[in-house]
């Protein structure tokens, strides 16, 4: 299921792909796999994405 919270929260930040990628440590294509909700994320990144998106895990990986 794509995550289009996430999506919407990094484009509010003004954010690029590659920019969160580079926040969080990892590739552009990680980030972008997440958003199409090809891949699942681990609990350290999810955390890793919601400090640098200033946001809860709730508010971006749970319905």
């Amino acid at each position: 299921m794509k995550n289009l919270m996430l999506k919407s929260a990094r484009a509010a930040k003004d954010l690029s792909q590659q920019d969160l990628a580079d926040l969080v440590g990892v590739s552009r294509q990680t980030i972008s796999a997440i958003e199409k909700g090809d891949y699942n994320p681990t609990i350290k990144l999810c955390i890793a994405i919601c400090k640098a998106l200033d946001k809860t895990l709730d508010e971006l990986f749970w319905e």
